[in-house]
């Protein structure tokens, strides 16, 4: 007999299944949003010597006083060092990147001087040291740019690439093989027979495996019947984790473990302590982790958020779970039941902190609240009424 478990004990269940997959080399171009599996690591200083921060000419501090002139003996563009020494009362035109000349020890800004043939004079005095970008300012050689298990940014690849690092290993993106099963669902766009819905919740999940940094399989829509869910181990072949949606509770038109416990289904749990969401199957294929996810469509998505998110990046080697935020209650609620509940709201701020404003109806098959709604509220069970202005938890949907 199977009883209820909470939301902490399903996820720690669930991802306590699995393990990091396996690396691949990208070049840097490719790795955006990548799970870095490697240290990436500097192969050269940056900046590999002494340059200037901007424009005018590098001197020796000692002889720019103001209303010193200096002989002008050569040029320091970015890319082309001056090959000499400065010696005193010389000066070299630099340029913005360009390497500081040996014997230079500062850089007197192009508006603080004023230059006539190969001679300029110093407006307004040198400063050691100033506007020079030191060796080695940014990192050096052998430093640890990137630590592994970070998911690469825009800027994370910017600094890898300046580094002289062409590629890196990063892991694999983990293989989700999903499946919406019943008679009742068919295709956007499709003709639709009386009783017939759209199967919208994979294209919700769809997305959203991708952008948590997994590769998403449509396996298509099964009807209801074991034959049609048994096919599913074929289907699914490969794949690090199975998802199934609909078919998870225990009616007589709920087949998922009836259809694939001969094909080696092992179950784990079914059900969890949550609103909505509580049919939730979690269990092993053979060798292959199983989610079977409500078939509503909002209790689909908040149980892909709280339990298929968490698994995909435990084998992306790093921790994904849903972060929460403190929020103020804009609407007063009632007492919560013995569930876990999570609550679609819309937040906003005023006087400088945030509100959450619940929608009035959280039916779990209305998408219009689930896609107009920022966040979840989570209400604990058995909590209290709570008042406008109370303190509440939520889960920002932003970037989901």
């Amino acid at each position: 007999m199977f009883h209820m478990i909470s939301v902490d004990e399903a996820v720690s269940r669930i991802v306590a299944t699995f393990t990091p997959v396996e690396s691949e080399i990208v070049s840097v171009a490719n790795a955006a949003g990548r799970v870095l599996a490697q240290d990436a690591v500097a192969r050269l200083t940056q900046p590999p010597a002494p340059v200037s921060s901007m424009d005018g000419y590098a001197v020796r501090a000692a002889d720019a006083a103001a209303g010193a002139t200096l002989t002008v003996i050569g040029a320091a563009p970015a890319g082309h060092p001056f090959g000499g020494t400065i010696g005193a009362g010389e000066a070299v035109r630099i340029f913005t990147g360009g390497v500081v000349p040996d014997g230079a020890d500062a850089i007197v800004i192009q508006e603080d001087t004023e230059a006539r043939g190969d001679k300029v004079t110093i407006k307004e005095a040198a400063q050691f040291n100033r506007h020079i970008r030191a060796a080695g300012l940014d990192f050096k050689t052998g430093d640890v740019l990137v630590r592994a298990g970070k998911r690469l940014t825009s800027r994370d690849v910017a600094l890898i690439a300046g580094g002289d690092v062409a590629e890196v290993a990063v892991r694999r993106r983990p293989r989700v093989a999903f499946a919406a099963t019943g008679d009742e669902l068919g295709p956007p766009g499709a003709p639709h027979p009386p009783g017939g819905i759209v199967a919208s919740s994979g294209y919700g999940l769809s997305a959203t495996i991708a952008a948590w940094g997994g590769e998403p399989d449509d396996l298509g829509i099964l009807p209801d019947s074991i034959e049609a869910i048994a096919q599913i181990p074929a289907l699914a072949a490969g794949a690090d984790l199975i998802v199934t949606m609909g078919g998870a509770s225990v009616g007589e038109h709920d087949l998922i473990q009836k259809a694939l416990a001969p094909q080696g289904f092992v179950l784990d749990f079914w059900k969890i302590a949550m609103r909505p969401g509580k049919p939730l199957i979690f269990g092993r294929l053979k060798d292959i982790p199983l989610i079977g996810l409500p078939g509503n469509p909002v209790s689909s998505f908040i149980c892909a958020y709280l339990f298929v998110q968490p698994a995909v990046a435990a084998m992306l080697g790093t921790q994904m779970a849903a972060h929460s935020a403190a929020a103020r209650l804009a609407a007063a609620l009632p007492g919560n039941g013995a569930r876990q509940d999570y609550i679609r709201v819309r937040t906003f701020s005023r006087d400088g902190e945030l509100w959450a404003e619940p929608f009035a109806v959280q039916d779990s098959s209305m998408l219009s609240t689930l896609a107009a709604a920022d966040a979840l509220l989570v209400r604990t069970p058995n909590a209290p009424p709570a008042a406008i202005g109370s303190r509440v938890e939520i889960l920002p949907l932003a970037g989901v």
